[in-house]
């Protein structure tokens, strides 16, 4: 499923170039002739083949990894990105605009009719706005949530149990090992006893998963460090890799492996799978029912969260799960919110429950396409686990 999002995402994206191209196009032949029209013309084929390229890019989920592109050409891809959504933002609010200019009368108010430009001037500054705010502000605004979560089975020795969860990480050009760092070091202050990654640590195949690994092997906790992998170890053929390299430094990834912990006369049975793929709905979690151990607490974490009814009906007690970033960009409209991954899960954020079982979404840390974050901060979760 999120295969053929991402292939709507790119004919999109391709259908909007195709038109702002044609406007370019257009306007060339208006303003320009001779030599400076063949130059114009070369100028927007450059820059068409340059988006394609970015576009090509964001799509490797769906194309595959594509040798050509090495992990630099993210900033051509985010590049891509960012300028297609604005490009649709501003060509929708321009068509928006000009069907209300031509429903005016011939001899409307001049007063009001300049209102009315002044208010299309403000339409279409507003995405270029919003974009600068999540790039620059809310892509580094990280904040610290702590939940607690109320369990019926919860035994008592795991009463105020304190997790943190760190997810989507996404080291790359767009999160530096230096604002990872204070991430970790924020961690640090807020005394977890476990820790726990859910995946995604790095975007794309050369990025720096190492630095990441190397951060993440900073935390101090009583229990150790675990974690899961995401989509993008995979996209990356990076899983292996992972595992063995986070082992060497203290941090413990389980791919369908289960690991028993101990906290007096109880065990929280921590179990880990890799990434479930949302095109595979019908093989979720195939197998993780004989991780599960009888009269455990039996946690999983998975990368994606829309296994949580199946989690639930094997028998888990508690899902920790990323992948969704809240959205990545979130607006509320009538005390509703509106984002693109409620089209791919009704799992996005927070605290969800079915029956006894429950499932925590984070947001997550890093970003990724369009390198913002709008009303979706990313966050650093401390889970304190609770008997109800």
């Amino acid at each position: 499923m999120i295969q053929s999002l991402d292939l709507v995402a790119l004919i999109i994206c391709v259908l909007v170039q195709w038109r702002v191209t044609v406007l370019w196009l257009r306007q060339a032949r208006c303003r320009f002739s001779g030599s400076a029209l063949r130059t114009a013309r070369f100028s927007i084929l450059l820059f068409d083949s340059l988006f394609v390229i970015g576009c090509a890019y964001n799509a490797q989920a769906v194309l595959g990894n594509l040798p050509f592109l090495n992990p630099h050409a993210s900033l051509l891809g985010a590049a891509a990105l960012s300028y297609a959504v604005l490009a649709g933002a501003v060509l929708g609010a321009h068509a928006l605009f000009r069907a209300a200019g031509k429903r005016l009368p011939a001899d409307f108010n001049p007063a009001r009719r300049h209102i009315l430009n002044v208010a299309g001037g403000a339409l279409v500054a507003a995405p270029f706005a919003a974009l600068a705010y999540g790039s620059f502000i809310g892509r580094l605004d990280f904040h610290v949530r702590e939940v607690d979560i109320a369990l019926p089975d919860l035994p008592a020795a795991l009463d105020g149990l304190r997790l943190l969860h760190l997810s989507d990480i996404h080291l790359s050009a767009f999160l530096s090992e230096r604002d990872f760092a204070r991430v970790i070091d924020t961690a640090n202050t807020l005394r977890p006893h476990l820790a726990l990654v859910t995946g995604d640590l790095i975007s794309n195949a050369g990025d720096p998963l190492d630095a990441c690994i190397r951060q993440i092997a900073r935390l101090k906790t009583d229990a150790g460090i675990f974690g899961c992998m995401g989509n993008h170890e995979r996209y990356a053929v990076a899983e292996q890799y992972t595992q063995q390299a986070a082992a060497r430094a203290g941090v413990r990834f389980l791919r369908h492996q289960a690991a028993p912990l101990h906290y007096g006369d109880a065990v929280l049975n921590l179990a880990g799978v890799d990434y479930q793929s949302l095109g595979d709905r019908q093989h979720y979690l195939r197998g993780a029912d004989r991780l599960i151990a009888p009269g455990a607490f039996n946690l999983l974490l998975s990368h994606n969260p829309d296994v949580f009814p199946v989690a639930a009906r094997q028998g888990y007690d508690l899902l920790l799960a990323g992948h969704t970033h809240g959205g990545q960009v979130s607006v509320e409209i009538l005390d509703r919110s509106i984002n693109p991954a409620r089209f791919l899960t009704p799992y996005v954020y927070g605290l969800y429950r079915s029956g006894p079982s429950a499932a925590y979404v984070t947001r997550g840390i890093g970003t990724i396409g369009v390198p913002a974050r709008i009303g979706a901060p990313p966050e650093i979760s401390i889970l304190r686990l609770r008997k109800a």
